[in-house]
């Protein structure tokens, strides 16, 4: 599986999105659309074209971030720390015991008191 690292970011690539429209997807998580394109060597109008067609390819989102939570969600990117615990197989944690207390109810009893009238 092809994939593209930019930024501590991970892309899949055959995922849906072509490997350009996929760059700028990555460098929008956390640079500008100028920035974007300094990086690429592309105009600015280009990255907004990039990403206007990553956001109709995965659904119409109106945002940029619409369009990266969607791409998230269907698994396409992904931070690279996740992507690295993932590969590594991390399953010490589910070794450990639950050491959170346990909270138990705490049970009111209150009493009616009858007050008699003579």
């Amino acid at each position: 599986m092809d994939t593209i690292e930019i930024n501590g970011w991970q892309g899949r690539l055959g995922h849906g999105l072509a490997p350009q429209e996929l760059r700028a997807t990555l460098y929008a998580i956390t640079k500008t659309c100028k920035e974007t394109a300094r990086e690429l060597g592309i105009s600015p109008g280009t990255v907004q074209d990039r990403l206007d067609n990553a956001r109709y390819k995965l659904g119409m989102q109106r945002t940029v971030r619409g369009l990266i939570a969607e791409a998230m969600k269907r698994g396409i990117i992904s931070p690279l720390v996740l992507a690295l615990c993932f590969a590594l197989g991390l399953t010490a944690m589910q070794d450990r015991p639950n050491n959170r207390p346990v909270r138990t109810a705490k049970v009111s009893v209150m009493r009616a008191y009858r007050q008699e009238v003579a």
